[in-house]
């Protein structure tokens, strides 16, 4: 749907940038299988490397995680009231919350409705926004007058809307709904006469709930900012709202995105919007809201800004956490892991901003730095390429050369000792797993009283089963999603049902 609005020229070459991931994953898969038998020294001297490099790699990555738990620590301690009290232009800000919603009961959005409210924030600044899809009207009919009645007039205006079915250059998902319930929010400003600027958005799933300091801290961060206009703010997300009722696969994906933005927020020049995040509201206005015909509307919305503003543009981290809910099936354990893979995949479907960055940043040659431009793309390339070739080729064909090689082969010091050395990195990685246990516990929310004390050894020990997690619910997820994108299989938007026991 999205090539319909290029011209005939313009939709092939498109498509040539598309196929361009899924190339590169499975030229590496078919490489190394082939390899494997034609040539195996190659490939264990390949596999050798390669693990050295995620070994430094993960070292890498625990490091920004302990520097970055450290921050949202720091940042949770400091009086954030009294800081924003201190500014002389604070109360020129609102905050308008935006939550899209489908068929999210209404003790989802209770929950989130009242993690606002416990902000203690003056609610004659606050501005609620919620949309439902009108093929789910019966949701929209039992939920929304629950919520017009409760918290009518908790805020300073709450506009409930739902968004049409079927509108033209529409795809069904989250980014349609929230384009269009973008517009019916510039339609009441423009009536309040609030200038855009002075208008901050959080753009949130109607799972989130905000820490108590969110919106203290929000409003001082981009009040202080030189352009505020010009910067999105990222958050910390911890999927915790149900983490102590999550099977432990469930958990350990979940804090294993925790754990990837934690680390990204410690690298500011790469990091992208990821699911719930702010924003101003002159900003969303200039670009015309979020895209309406695409899955991943989250961190694209920083690529429709980092373009329209000539690169001129970047995401401000925040470490007080906002949190929302892990994958929880009402019905099987199977349908859980289902809905969890669907999950991953949707977010692996991230990949269609490589063929799109390929054919703005070519029309803005002249205005982006050629050096941005690059470090942007092998960003998001090298990234995508990592999440679906690294775990199978670690845990899965790293010893094929070495079954398959003939004597003369085997017969090598190099693949004689292979084994011991991969076993050897193995260990020294197995480092990074404790302490993403150790850091996965100390973000865990209290014990539920219903969950025995046991519950806290299971939940250090479960992470054995990363490396099974990693390939299951992460590589072969993020290898689908990019062999759709290759052949022209596009993905719809799958709505991660919530779900709380």
């Amino acid at each position: 749907m999205h090539l319909d609005k290029f011209t005939e020229k313009e939709r092939k070459k498109y498509r040539r940038r598309e196929i361009i991931p899924g190339l590169m994953i499975w030229a590496t898969f078919i490489g190394s299988i082939s390899l494997s038998f034609i040539k195996p020294l190659w490939v264990i001297y390949f596999i050798i490397l390669f693990c050295l490099y995620w070994v430094l790699r993960l070292f890498y990555f625990v490091f920004y995680n302990i520097v970055s738990a450290y921050m949202f620590n720091k940042e949770i301690k400091v009086d954030w009231k009294s800081k924003r009290e201190s500014l002389s232009n604070w109360q020129d800000y609102y905050h308008l919350f935006i939550l899209p919603t489908y068929s999210e009961p209404y003790e989802v959005l209770e929950t989130s409705l009242d993690g606002i409210l416990a902000c203690g924030y003056p609610s004659d600044k606050i501005i609620v926004a919620i949309s439902w899809e009108e093929r789910k009207k019966e949701v929209y009919d039992k939920v929304e007058p629950l919520i017009r009645q409760k918290y009518g007039d908790k805020f300073f205006k709450l506009l409930t809307t739902l968004h049409p079915d079927g509108l033209v250059g529409e795809l069904k998902g989250k980014g349609a709904n929230a384009n269009w319930v973008g517009w019916k929010c510039k339609e009441l400003i423009d009536q309040l006469g609030i200038p855009y600027e002075k208008i901050i958005v959080s753009y949130f799933d109607c799972d989130t709930q905000v820490h108590p300091k969110y919106l203290d801290y929000l409003t001082y961060r981009y009040s202080t900012r030189p352009n505020p206009t010009r910067s999105s703010f990222q958050p910390a997300v911890l999927y915790n709202n149900n983490i102590w009722e999550a099977p432990a696969p469930m958990r350990i994906t979940a804090f294993s995105t925790v754990f990837w933005l934690l680390a990204e927020l410690m690298r500011p020049d790469r990091l992208y919007t990821f699911s719930s995040h702010a924003i101003s509201f002159k900003a969303l206005v200039d670009v015309g809201f979020w895209e309406k015909d695409i899955v991943t509307d989250d961190s694209r919305i920083f690529l429709q800004c980092f373009i329209h503003y000539n690169g001129d543009y970047e995401v401000t981290p925040l470490y007080i956490p906002v949190s929302m809910d892990t994958v929880i099936s009402e019905g099987s354990m199977w349908n859980g892991f289902k809905n969890l893979y669907k999950q991953q995949r949707r977010w692996g479907w991230g990949v269609e901003h490589f063929p799109y960055m390929l054919y703005h940043f070519r029309k803005k040659r002249d205005l982006i730095p050629f050096k941005t431009r690059v470090k942007y793309i092998w960003n998001l390339a090298e990234g995508m390429y990592s999440w679906a070739t690294a775990p199978l080729l670690l845990f899965v064909l790293g010893r094929l050369p070495l079954y398959v090689s003939g004597p003369d082969v085997k017969s090598t010091v190099i693949a004689q000792n292979a084994p011991y050395v991969l076993e050897f990195l193995m260990t020294i990685g197995m480092i990074g797993i404790l302490v993403s246990a150790i850091l996965s516990i100390r973000l865990l929310p209290p014990r539920p009283k219903q969950e025995p004390k046991y519950k806290w050894l299971i939940m250090f020990l479960q992470w054995i089963l990363l490396p099974i997690n990693i390939v299951v619910f992460g590589a072969i997820p993020a290898a689908e999603a990019q062999t759709r994108l290759m052949l022209g299989k596009y993905l719809g938007f799958f709505v991660t049902p919530k779900a709380r026991k």
